[in-house]
């Protein structure tokens, strides 16, 4: 905004303001006014309205929305109370939109038609500008999209004043209609949530079954197997489980505490930890079963640490204050290299065997190709796990207000939309329960 004063010369007030030359330096500009200080102030603020508004009118003429995208995330985003996790999503969708012809285009010409044919494309599919074909986005990734875009068409309307209204506003969600066959012979199945069966579970984790499979999971040294033993008994998210350290858990007790969230920031292209989805920190208990799991892998790490000497990985945490925000970097350094000043040794639970912290990425990666190489396990993913985690408690009574504790669900309605009564046989289940009601039973 330009800075204004007003002074008075004889009988006559005047009025002056400092604004851009086309070097870009302020310089001072004064302008008469009238004999009545009042009328002079008012005649300022006038003066400064109308060259902020053609200032920024000139500054938009060719300014692309991709620019524009670039402006949101620096002034807008970056400094907001947004986690860490969600700012980075937006990033993400920021790059991927200025990939797409929208981005390129004048931000002055662009409107409400073009942007709807930009949603219409993402929501329907079709054919890239390369001549690639392009699938429907899900509706996360749609809501990823709206919301960008939504947010840096109004912070063009205001603060910025680039534009004088939102085109977004008239932007609308057009979803493909579902087709339903009335007339068919086939018996109709409802879309649920994928689960495992304890036997499919038991097949990933069999040596016995291909060979391969071996070196995939089973080994010793393979880092997949324990984030995959984790999430199976009990239902963290894979970024939930690769942050975790022996801190958190108690063996003794049978419990752990889930504080943190590792994922990799591609904005930054760096492994960060942070808060979970929730940025709450939640409790939760486990089997026997696990507690031993756990048990034999601290030991292993133990006797690593002695196998590899001098080669041992340790793995550090570091700082990152960057505007109004704050990272927190992830580092394997070898055990015999100088840990810069500011960094700070983390104790990771889910490492490999040198020592060095297992990511997120890779973890998914080696789910991702257990589904294309085991029969039976066709789409499995790493999410899948907590999908079975919580259907396996709610299809053997535990209570909904329990599983959307130790979930970090932010309300039971959200545990019993998603997850409950997922599989078939639960639904079996319920509809049975009518036969004791029926029976006095």
């Amino acid at each position: 905004m330009a800075k204004g004063s007003v002074r008075k010369k004889g009988k006559k007030w005047y009025y002056r303001f400092y604004i851009e030359d086309e070097s870009g330096r302020q310089v001072q500009r004064e302008f008469a006014g009238t004999e009545s200080k009042s009328e002079t102030e008012a005649l300022l603020r006038k003066a400064m309205e109308d060259y902020e508004e053609k200032k920024f009118v000139a500054k938009s003429e060719n300014a692309t929305v991709a620019m524009l995208l670039d402006m949101w995330v620096e002034e807008e985003l970056k400094p907001s109370n947004l986690s860490n996790g969600t700012v980075m999503a937006y990033q993400g969708t920021v790059n991927r939109i200025k990939q797409y012809p929208i981005g390129s285009r004048k931000l002055k010409s662009v409107t409400a038609d073009h942007l709807q044919a930009f949603i219409d494309f993402l929501s329907f599919g079709g054919v890239n500008p390369d001549g690639t074909t392009a699938k429907p986005l899900s509706k996360g990734y749609l809501r990823l999209f709206s919301a960008v875009l939504q947010g840096a068409f109004r912070f063009a309307v205001f603060p910025k004043r680039l534009i004088s209204f939102n085109p977004m506003q008239y932007v609308v969600w057009r979803g493909k209609k579902e087709n339903y066959e009335l007339f068919s012979d086939e018996n109709g199945e409802t879309a649920s949530t994928p689960t495992l069966t304890h036997e499919q579970y038991l097949r990933l984790l069999d040596n016995e079954m291909v060979t391969w499979l071996e070196d995939f999971l089973r080994a010793k040294d393979n880092p997949a197997l324990l984030p995959i033993q984790i999430a199976y008994y009990t239902g963290l998210r894979i970024g939930e489980v690769c942050g975790l350290t022996w801190q958190d858990i108690n063996l003794e007790k049978q419990y752990l505490t889930v504080r943190r969230s590792m994922r990799y920031n591609g904005a930054r292209h760096k492994t960060e930890i942070g808060a979970t989805k929730r940025k709450k920190i939640r409790t939760v208990d486990f089997c026997d079963t696990l507690a031993e799991i756990l048990r034999t892998a601290k030991t292993e790490q133990h006797k690593n640490r002695f196998r590899y000497g001098e080669l041992y990985i340790l793995n550090f945490y570091s700082e990152v204050k960057e505007k109004d925000r704050t990272y927190y970097e992830v580092y394997s350094l070898p055990r015999t290299e100088q840990a810069p000043e500011g960094y700070k040794e983390i104790s990771f639970v889910c490492i490999r065997p040198d020592g060095s912290y297992e990511a997120p990425s890779t973890v998914g990666l080696m789910c991702r190709t257990a589904s294309r190489k085991v029969d039976g396990l066709e789409g499995f993913h790493f999410h899948q796990l907590r999908h079975t985690f919580t259907s396996n408690l709610l299809s053997n009574g535990a209570a909904p207000k329990d599983v959307q504790e130790l979930l970090g669900h932010a309300d039971v309605s959200t545990t019993m939309n998603i997850y409950a009564h997922a599989t078939r046989e639960a639904k079996r289940t319920s509809a049975r329960l009518l036969d004791k009601v029926v029976g006095g039973e």
